[in-house]
């Protein structure tokens, strides 16, 4: 008869396969809903895949209460659980999502105040060996023959249950832009092309994804496909720059849909073609968002025990809503709720959780920033400035804890760290980086904006500009969904005050006022209003509002226009 901490070990194993074989069932689904065209549907299916997690914990946690008491028992017990669970993942191609599953079950049993290596794997069990599994996620092509023969090899290898529009035309611009990318002596020393068996689907698009290996060089080697309106494939681009594939994989996107079984080699295998990505963004990207926190989480404890800097207040305009800070020498910020907030801010604390929800469920068209959540997390307090802590006791004294070796932090949101806007508009000195930083503020709030988010507060200190220029929000607790708002033009009046004396609502929006506030200096709202005049305009944003309530999903590409395959209409 198996003793009780093996049982309890199976339950755990047995809740976390349960979810897998979920999260795969929402993944397959991924093919059938792009050859279809079913774009409603890959939305819902998004949202679905990120809920079911929680979900899973819950059922998992409350089969535990059935076995056992577990507040009831002690740290030898859960160490017991703890081997058992282990001894059961030797060869288990997901063992490092099962082990992040056990954690989140230890966490919800003992509400986050347990951070104990003896009972949890803070750390990871094994030390994952690249490589060992790669036949089962690479498909290799023959690079002896023609550019031409190569293309419709792979073209032929990943079948879509849909006709290509025009498939002759798409392997002539294949071989086309192959051709233009690498010279003469680079086609001729291509000795493998690799892509991963994983079809990875986001909104409109699916991408094969692979590389381009020569003796001394390796180049990413991406096919984007599209669906067109009928429902025809076409392939829409040949990306084989580093800069175009890290933009695919971007922090402000939505997770990827790719069917596989071996999540560890498909990682490995991206951070090869991405060594700046840190491994908890590609966990993150593929859907696995939960082990990316845990990762996230290891690979903060080893940076804190190499560096010595200190948490500091983060640059940029303090905010209402969130106190912010950050460690310089680490790439994220840290945010936590404030306990009051101005009048001049009509929100809960709860209806600020609620936003950064929404935007998690989102699709964030690469330009919303992707936060993730954690609770009871722990800051050694010799690494804290003094003035912050005093600052996070004077502003979120009820979020924190503080004793003599920590700071408990019982809610906390974290993000990629970025350039505040106002901060970069002050301090860039080449007027091209600044023209284009606003051409594309005012491309990054239309672009919300057709995702069905009004992004509320538009002051430029909410936006952030990341190492390739890109103009990325995050501030979130003002948006909303478009039809949650009014839009209205401004009175026409000689009175400068009729605004006041008319009937407004808390809903009710001005477009005409944004000019005001966007951006500060005059030069830069005259080069606002230049490039996007529409935004100032309640006809603009009434319109934006009348297609997003249609369910249309939009669809943005990752990469440039100049970039896309041109295809007769």
């Amino acid at each position: 008869m198996p003793i009780v901490q093996e049982k309890v070990a199976y339950q755990i194993l047995f809740g976390f396969e349960k979810n897998y074989r979920w999260f795969c069932r929402i993944t397959s689904g991924a093919k059938q809903r792009f050859e279809q065209a079913q774009w409603q549907a890959t939305h819902s299916a998004v949202k679905e895949r990120i809920s079911i997690y929680e979900q899973s914990l819950a059922d998992t946690v409350s089969e535990l209460y059935a076995l056992i008491n577990p507040r009831q028992q002690d740290s030898e017990f859960w160490h017991a659980v703890k081997v058992h669970f282990a001894q059961q993942l030797n060869q288990h191609p997901q063992y490092e999502l099962a082990e992040t599953f056990y954690n989140s079950v230890i966490g919800r049993l003992f509400k986050h105040s347990k951070i104990d290596e003896n009972i949890m794997f803070v750390l990871p069990s094994r030390c994952y060996i690249s490589g060992q599994d790669k036949q089962k996620i690479v498909n290799s092509f023959d690079t002896s023959g023609t550019v031409g023969s190569m293309m419709q090899a792979i073209l032929s290898m990943y079948r879509f249950n849909i006709d290509f529009k025009d498939k002759a035309t798409d392997l002539s611009n294949l071989d086309q832009a192959l051709r233009e990318r690498l010279n003469k002596a680079q086609l001729a020393s291509v000795h493998t092309v690799e892509i991963l068996k994983p079809v990875f689907y986001r909104g409109k698009a699916a991408y094969l994804i692979g590389r381009i290996c020569m003796p001394n060089e390796t180049l990413p080697f991406v096919i984007a496909l599209l669906v067109n309106e009928q429902k025809q494939l076409q392939v829409d681009a040949l990306l084989t720059s580093n800069k175009d594939l890290s933009a695919i994989f971007g922090f402000a996107r939505s997770y990827f849909m790719a069917e596989t079984l071996y999540p560890a080699e498909i990682v490995a295998f991206l951070q090869e073609l991405m060594p700046n990505k840190k491994n908890f963004e590609l966990y993150m990207s593929i859907g696995h968002y939960k082990h990316g926190k845990t990762v996230f989480y290891r690979n903060f404890l080893q940076h804190l025990e190499h560096s010595d800097d200190q948490f500091t207040v983060a640059p940029g305009v303090k905010g209402l809503v969130m106190a912010v800070f950050h460690l310089p020498s680490y790439g994220v910020v840290f945010k936590i709720i404030k306990d009051e907030f101005p009048e001049s801010k009509r929100v809960t604390r709860e209806q600020v959780k609620e936003c950064y929800r929404l935007v998690k469920m989102s699709d964030r068209v690469g330009r919303m920033a992707d936060t993730h959540e954690y609770v009871n997390f722990r800051l050694p307090r010799n690494r804290i400035e003094p003035a912050l802590l005093q600052e996070l006791q004077d502003v979120a004294s009820l979020n924190i804890q503080v004793n003599d070796h920590e700071v408990i932090i019982k809610h906390l949101y974290i993000e990629r760290k970025m350039t505040p806007l106002n901060i970069f508009l002050q301090t860039e000195t080449d007027e091209s980086k600044i023209h284009n930083a606003i051409a594309d503020l005012g491309l990054c709030i239309k672009q919300i904006s057709a995702a069905n988010i009004f992004p509320g507060d538009m002051l430029h200190k909410n936006f952030g500009v990341t190492r390739h220029g890109r103009v990325i929000f995050y501030d979130y607790d003002e948006i909303c969904l478009m039809h949650q708002r009014t839009f209205r033009e401004l009175p026409k009046s000689d009175d400068p005050f009729a605004i006041d004396t008319m009937s407004v609502s808390p809903e009710d929006v001005f477009p005409e006022q944004f000019e005001h506030f966007i951006v500060g200096k005059r030069h830069l709202k005259d080069l606002l209003k230049q490039l996007h005049p529409e935004l100032m305009t309640a006809e603009y944003w009434i319109e934006a509002q009348k297609r997003a309530a249609t369910g249309e999903v939009q669809h943005f590409t990752p990469y440039s226009e100049a970039q896309r395959f041109r295809h007769q209409p």
